[in-house]
């Protein structure tokens, strides 16, 4: 809480129900509630400038969910599934080649037919479009930064953050205040390690029955390739090189309508060697033999990060709490082998309409939406995550090559047999800061220098999101105990910071005589959150900056 929020007095508005987060899961959760009952009061708050600006995900989306929730979707002329999926291609690369693995070999769960290839973020402006229509208040542009309680300690409403604030928390010229928000019921929908949801899983020990969450770091970009390389409809994705067995990670290539193609890749934030740099290894991972034609007179076109919910089943949290319950990526509910979460947290944000629903039907106000917590296993989305809930970890035991054979083997069981598998359902162990070794247990990783045309440098490709932070507002990125930062994080880690950010955030400066300086250049954040997650001492804690600001991806 800045100066500002101890010295004024905010206004509050009032609601049937407030939900954080206009992506897939607060979305869904919306329209599915203007659907069930059209005179509820709902407002959906979102952080960036326009609905959708900050949404970045693959995304090759399954049906399923749209298809419950609008079930005539397919007669629209502007709905944005545009390109089905027409090939599946799975690839193992080595560095100087590789092969296709049999399509008959994957486990059918893993199949795409059906599937779409899409601009979640487009996805997002639709959806978002369709609440509107149905009455649902959508305010983009103001960031949810507080949790507001009420005198029992429930969960009543949130808070948007105070703007034109200066660097050292004063009131500004163009000083705003914040605003509450109250509402009967609180949704948090805010997407992978939302800062919201992170403290009402400590406040609340949501995550106390649970595994530690897992994630990974997605970077993706968008081409836009010459007709002859391109193949409308063609999903290719692949494991191994430029990553070392004991890396978990991969890669996808989605080739979309008008020539355009996705390229992503994730690493596995539970990797153990500090001067990994996830950036700097999808740059590498574009110079492959079996890649690279792709992109020959090609032109990069946009550019963003993110981070991706992996624990799974196992790691999913306790879904309610006092006053309202969490959705979508913010509870985890991404199917790692499948490389999809959107259906799943559509689906989440409408069974937890359909719980608030019920509780307001019952003329209950604020308490705990337990049905709802207590459900989700047995519906479709406890269905899809418990067929793979061992994928994860079989790759963290057995590394990259034999890990993907085992958890193929574990999948072909789970779906044949009911969901049984031989190995019961395993954990995950270290959480993923926790994975981090000494750099004097590794050697430096020497990466080659962008070429400026197929390999590119961090800071140009911040260029590309169109990122924006005003540099006179308090520093959004916080950091705890500047002392652990140098003693740890530098002298012991060798200040992963510098490579796990892809936007250039982190910088140890070392000028002769002095000691090293941990610099933060938050304008250049991202909001792929991959510091909250993987600082080794969680030291860098991520909070929303001014409403509007960050990225801008305007079909990522």
């Amino acid at each position: 809480m800045t100066q500002a929020d101890e010295q004024i007095e905010r206004e509050s508005m009032e609601f049937d129900v407030v939900i954080v987060g206009a992506g897939p899961a607060g979305l869904a959760a919306a329209i599915k509630l203007k659907q069930l009952d059209a005179d509820l009061n709902v407002v959906v708050l979102e952080k960036a400038a326009e609905v959708g600006a900050h949404i970045l995900s693959g995304a090759v989306v399954d049906p399923i969910a749209i298809d419950q929730l609008i079930p005539d979707w397919r007669d629209e002329d502007n709905h944005p599934l545009k390109t089905p999926v027409k090939k599946d291609v799975f690839l193992n690369l080595s560095e100087k080649g590789g092969f296709s693995l049999p399509n008959f070999l994957m486990p059918r769960l893993l199949n795409n037919h059906g599937n779409y290839i899409v601009s979640l973020g487009n996805v997002c402006r639709w959806l978002g479009e369709k609440a509107e229509a149905l009455g649902v208040e959508v305010f983009p542009g103001f960031a949810a930064a507080e949790i507001i309680y009420d005198e029992n300690g429930a969960v009543k409403g949130v808070a948007t953050g105070n703007m034109g604030v200066n660097r050292d928390g004063t009131p500004g010229p163009n000083f705003e205040p914040g605003v509450e928000l109250h509402g009967k019921y609180v949704l948090i929908g805010e997407g992978a390690r939302g800062s919201l949801a992170k403290q009402l899983i400590q406040k609340f020990e949501l995550d106390k029955d649970s595994e530690p969450q897992k994630y990974g770091i997605g970077i993706k970009e968008l081409w836009e390739i010459k007709p002859e390389n391109h193949s409308e409809g063609l999903v290719q994705h692949s494991f191994g090189w430029p990553l070392d067995n004991n890396t978990g990670g991969g890669s996808f290539l989605y080739h979309l309508e008008n020539n355009q193609v996705a390229v992503g890749f994730v690493v596995h934030l539970n990797y153990k060697n500090p001067y990994i740099s996830p950036f700097e290894e999808m740059q590498r991972f574009k110079t492959h033999s079996k890649i690279a034609p792709t992109f020959e007179g090609g032109k990069r076109i946009s550019y963003g990060a993110r981070a991706i919910t992996e624990g799974g089943f196992q790691s999913v949290p306790k879904l309610s709490f006092p006053g309202g319950a969490l959705i979508g990526c913010s509870a985890g509910f991404v199917n790692v082998p499948r490389i999809k979460g959107s259906h799943n947290a559509m689906l989440s944000g409408m069974l937890a309409a359909e719980h608030v629903i019920a509780a307001l039907k019952a003329e209950r106000v604020n308490d705990e939406l337990a049905d709802y917590d207590a459900a989700w296993r047995d519906s479709a989305i406890g269905k899809d995550l418990h067929k793979v809930r061992n994928a994860k970890p079989l790759l963290s035991k057995f590394g990259t090559f034999f890990g993907t054979m085992v958890s193929g083997f574990d999948m072909w069981c789970t779906s044949l047999l009911g969901g049984f598998s031989f190995f019961g359902t395993l954990g995950h162990g270290k959480n993923d800061a926790e994975s981090l070794e000494p750099a004097k247990d590794h050697q430096k990783i020497e990466y080659p220098k962008p070429d400026g045309t197929l390999t590119f440098d961090r800071l140009s490709s911040v260029f590309l999101s169109s990122t924006n932070h005003e540099e006179e507002q308090p520093v959004h990125l916080q950091l705890g105990d500047a002392g652990l930062q140098k003693s740890s994080e530098f002298d012991v880690f060798a200040g992963p910071s510098t490579r796990y950010c892809p936007a250039g955030v982190y910088e140890w400066v070392e000028e002769d005589g002095k000691e090293p300086e941990f610099v933060i250049n938050a304008q250049n954040c991202v909001h792929c959150k991959t510091c909250d997650i993987k600082d080794p001492n969680q030291n860098i804690n991520w909070t929303t900056p001014q409403g509007g600001e960050g990225p801008v991806y305007p079909n990522m």
